[in-house]
């Protein structure tokens, strides 16, 4: 009987650690996320950022949060958020500040309407000092 108890416990403990790493929002792995910045290339500073969001068949991807951090690819510095706004149909923009020269990256997540994620991680090669 003991046994069979701690068995089921086990089975239980087990089972609530699987539901705890579920996703609570599936990602949108096959979006495509078309990233643009201005100047290009960039300067240390505001740039503007451009972002087109679309399902594989191309549909936009309306109304979804967009938003973005800047990292450089060494570590140490401190990271540049920015939020987007929707324009038009699945095209976002906003301002995104480098801090500093060298090269950077740029982590995307979109949370559509629907629920769904959208994650990328676009490199921004050799920024430059003004």
């Amino acid at each position: 009987m003991r046994r069979n108890l701690l068995a089921l416990l086990g089975i239980w403990a087990v089972s609530m650690v699987c539901i705890g790493c579920r996703s609570e929002s599936p990602d949108i792995s096959d979006a495509k996320v078309d990233l643009t910045v201005n100047p290009s290339p960039p300067f240390v500073g505001d740039a503007e950022i451009s972002l087109t969001l679309a399902d594989a068949g191309g549909a936009a991807l309306k109304g979804a949060d967009v938003r973005l951090e800047g990292n450089m690819n060494h570590a140490g510095m401190k990271p540049s958020f920015a939020d987007l706004r929707e324009v038009e149909p699945g095209r976002y923009t906003g301002t995104l500040a480098f801090t500093m020269s060298g090269d950077w990256f740029i982590l995307v997540t979109a949370k559509t309407s629907d629920g769904r994620t959208v994650q990328r991680k676009i490199d921004v090669p050799g920024v430059k000092s003004p």
